[in-house]
């Protein structure tokens, strides 16, 4: 959910960069502060925080005995 944001983020620095606006707040919503978060999402996401692969978890239900349906 990380990457799609920071994507987003990414997106959005970057129809402003091509448009050369900055919506009226260009301390708020200039190119490298949106960069900025962007970079820091992706970091985020990259370190294991939202909801990234999972791996080493193992995938699945596990059935003991009888499975279900089997019958």
């Amino acid at each position: 959910m990380l990457a799609i944001a920071a994507a987003i983020v990414f997106a959005f620095a970057l129809l402003l960069d091509f448009f050369n606006t900055d919506l009226g707040a260009h301390d708020l919503f200039n190119f490298n502060t949106l960069v900025l978060i962007g970079l820091l999402l992706l970091s985020l996401y990259l370190a294991g925080f939202g909801s990234g692969p999972r791996t080493g978890t193992g995938s699945g239900r596990r059935f003991y005995g009888r499975r279900p349906g089997r019958g």
